[in-house]
């Protein structure tokens, strides 16, 4: 779901006071006092414990990866499956526990709790929030799971059940599958899709940005997650029990990125040689990272006005449109009709969906379920500090209805225009291309059967190309906000290092196991930080029982 556009993130704004009574904390830290700050040739400003840390980390991981490519493989592997296989159920608790807490706070009398103040105004109307909320749920997730994910539960769903020597079920189908009923396969694997898009992926965003609006807008502390923990640690939370939450968050954050353009490069370069047969090899997929990575710091360097926003508004406008072919060009009644049987049966199948426990579906709900709660996790400081930077002035209430429902309907009507116009190719139309197609190639064998198809495929490629290059810039922002100990305006070159080891990371994810090794990192990056998000739930609470209301 990754998720942004940068030009919506104004990087130089100090953090606005409070507006009316609040509880400010008060405390002597002040932002930047444990920074490194020197203007040699480059001039830059960092924290010396979390930019050291999480720097030195990760590119220790980078040279071993690369030096050891043959031995890290099985390692990732095996790390992967003891994870999912292990501790589905905590990814799938954790999750819910995000859900509730979000909408019990909606319905609570906290609900009523502005950010920012009693006093504060709302910095984007309406329209312009929801639309900054819209290009939040848009990203390269969308692109390369908007046909392969509904048409994969479809196809297991419709196959049911099947039993292995050992007792145990093989099939990949969610929850008892549909064994040879395709209006109920089709429900019941769009139902899945909505899953993994809706309600908890954007519970966990909306934690992590309610923490960081809430203790920075009203509580006057520093834009950073250490300081929604002050109510845990007190000032404490300015040394090592701090240090510790960032160095997670840039770690969590690098890795979610690093997973998103790594997924990007092989959709991107299996369409290029859908189109042009350039191959698909190491060598092309390196090439598309360092292209992807050059364009983003152009961009970082350019500015937010002149670079990312013409990308990014760019961007927006060929998602819309290549949206709306799909459901002009596609089975138009069917997607019209689907938007609301899909959400009728996501209601229907969620609590089972959800449960964390007493599972037959493992390869499901280890597979996919946790494998997606890890990496939402992974961008939930990115994703959470962009909803933060653009909610301030909105109640609780209005802020988690707003960030909840919103980009789950958007993410509904995409997976239903894409997925469910592959479906109907394969039911209506006997088309078995698209289902046998590899995962990164379904959105262009779907899109072959439409008309226009090497425009249509070209935009595909175009977007998600694109949607990586804002995603990256504004990724290096929060990652840099972070490793900068709060400061919101440090030098420019800090964004590009960040940019620069992101593209390392993928590199050496890509060739030290391919997908397996991206979900791999995006998994065991994503577990110590899920349990720096259910703290945080905790301190969310503790911090608005103060406020006034």
């Amino acid at each position: 779901m990754a998720r942004t556009s940068a030009e919506d993130i104004p990087d130089i704004e100090p953090i606005p006071e409070p507006e009316g009574p609040t509880e400010v904390i008060e405390t002597d830290y002040e932002i930047g006092q444990d920074n490194i700050e020197r203007s040699w040739t480059l001039s830059f400003d960092i924290h010396q414990v979390v930019f050291t840390w999480s720097a030195l980390a990760i590119m220790a991981f980078i040279v071993l990866t690369l030096a050891l490519q043959d031995e890290v493989e099985p390692v990732f592997t095996g790390l992967r499956n003891w994870l999912t296989g292990n501790l589905d159920w905590f990814f799938l608790l954790s999750g819910n526990i995000f859900v509730l807490v979000c909408l019990a706070l909606i319905v609570s009398p906290l609900g009523r709790i502005r950010l920012g103040g009693p006093e504060a105004t709302p910095d984007y109307g309406l329209v312009g929030w929801f639309s900054m909320l819209f290009a939040a749920g848009m990203g390269i997730g969308l692109m390369f799971f908007g046909v392969s994910e509904p048409l994969s539960h479809y196809s297991s769903a419709f196959g049911g059940i099947s039993i292995g020597e050992d007792g145990l079920r093989t099939d990949w189908a969610p929850l008892g599958g549909a064994e040879g009923d395709v209006t109920a396969a089709t429900r019941l694997g769009m139902a899945a899709t909505i899953f993994h898009w809706g309600l908890h992926p954007w519970a966990i965003y909306a934690v992590v940005a309610l923490a960081l609006a809430l203790f920075s807008y009203n509580k006057g502390l520093p834009l950073t997650l250490r300081s929604a923990f002050y109510p845990i640690f007190g000032e404490r939370v300015w040394g090592w029990p701090g240090h510790v939450i960032d160095i997670l968050a840039v770690f969590a954050t690098i890795f979610g990125l690093a997973t998103s353009l790594g997924i990007g490069a092989q959709q991107a370069s299996a369409g290029l040689d859908y189109l042009f047969g350039i191959g698909t090899s190491n060598a092309v997929l390196i090439f598309l990272i360092i292209f992807i990575t050059a364009i983003a710091i152009a961009s970082i360097v350019r500015g937010l006005d002149s670079g990312v926003k013409v990308l990014s508004e760019i961007n927006m406008g060929l998602a819309a449109a290549l949206l709306l072919f799909i459901i002009l060009a596609g089975p138009t009644m069917d997607i019209l009709t689907g938007f609301l049987a899909n959400l009728g049966a996501y209601g229907q199948h969620l609590p089972a969906l959800s449960m964390p426990f007493g599972r037959e579906d493992a390869n499901f709900a280890q597979g996919w379920t946790a494998f997606y709660w890890a990496w939402w996790i992974s961008w939930s400081p990115f994703v959470g500090m962009f909803i933060a930077r653009v909610s301030r002035g909105r109640t609780v209430r209005e802020f988690l209805v707003a960030v909840l429902i919103v980009p789950t309907l958007l993410s509904v009507l995409w997976m239903t225009a894409l997925g469910g116009t592959a479906i109907s190719q394969v039911v209506n139309d006997g088309v078995s291309a698209v289902q046998d197609a590899a995962l990164e190639l379904k959105l262009f064998e779907m899109l072959a059967r439409l008309p226009l198809t090497a425009i249509t495929s070209f935009v595909g490629i175009v977007l998600v190309l694109v949607f990586f290059i804002t995603s990256s810039d504004s990724g290096s922002l929060v990652i840099d906000t972070i490793a900068a100990g709060g400061k919101i305006n440090a030098p420019v070159v800090q964004r590009v290092f960040w940019a620069i080891v992101e593209g390392l990371v993928a590199i050496a994810l890509l060739l030290g196991g391919g997908l397996i090794a991206l979900q791999a990192m995006a998994v065991s990056t994503g577990l110590p930080f899920m349990l720096v998000l259910l703290a945080a739930c905790y301190a969310i609470i503790r911090g608005l029982l103060n406020e006034p209301r």
